[in-house]
């Protein structure tokens, strides 16, 4: 099981890799009956991910993550999860709050999407804000 953190012209600040993988096991596993994680996290700025958005998902706007579930057997997950670092730094800013906090959020977004949950409509949103402050309430306390 493996959880890797990649950094692509950027440098994402992140701390403590060893624990947050540990932690991001643990969610998982409380959604999801895999025998293998295997998961790369990609930080990288907001020009190489609107490159993906628009390569990928045809959407020609600026985004925080898009994470891409390539698991093809049962059991296993395996997933790539771009993040931009432009966005986290913009939003930390614009929601007034920590950047690290706002990090680990989208961290955590893009495994509770691996999980399963989504965040198109109004209700599945409120869910999965809910589920981002619970990780974030248990990891960093």
């Amino acid at each position: 099981m493996a959880i890797q953190y990649f950094e692509v012209e950027v440098s994402s600040k992140l701390k403590q890799k060893r624990n947050l993988s540990a932690f991001l096991k643990e969610l998982i596993l409380q959604y999801l009956d895999v025998k293998k994680i295997d998961i790369s996290y990609i930080f990288c700025d907001d020009a190489y991910l609107l490159e993906k958005n628009l390569q990928f998902l045809n959407h020609d706007t600026l985004t925080d993550i898009i994470t891409f579930d390539l698991s093809e057997k049962d059991f296993e997950l395996v997933a790539e999860i771009y993040i931009s670092v432009d966005r986290i730094r913009e939003n930390a800013e614009k929601f007034k709050i920590d950047y690290q906090t706002e990090l680990h959020r989208v961290i955590f977004h893009g495994a509770l999407h691996l999980c399963g949950f989504k965040d198109k409509k109004k209700e599945d949103k409120a869910l999965m804000t809910e589920m981002e402050n619970d990780s974030l309430q248990k990891y960093f306390n």
